[in-house]
């Protein structure tokens, strides 16, 4: 069992990396297709920042919803669908 002390040096220590913010937006662009090699991967969480990670997530997720809202308009004012 780990104490808690050594949980919120691990959870400084990962805060504190260094990883660019469109490099995570990037590994979370990999993730959304399903596809990333294992050494990809091993990089990517050695070096990426939590809390960008979840930004990028956030934001990856809305482009995403806004998309779909954006297709199905198209295609219901297409015509296509009726």
């Amino acid at each position: 069992m780990s104490s808690g002390k050594s949980d919120e040096d691990g959870l400084r220590a990962a805060i504190g990396r260094k990883g660019s913010f469109l490099g995570t937006m990037r590994a979370v662009a990999w993730s959304f297709f399903g596809i990333r090699k294992g050494k990809g991967y091993e990089e990517d969480v050695s070096q990426l920042n939590p809390v960008h990670v979840v930004i990028a997530g956030v934001i990856g997720a809305v482009l995403f919803v806004l998309t779909l809202v954006v297709l199905v308009k198209w295609i219901i004012g297409s015509g296509v669908a009726s």
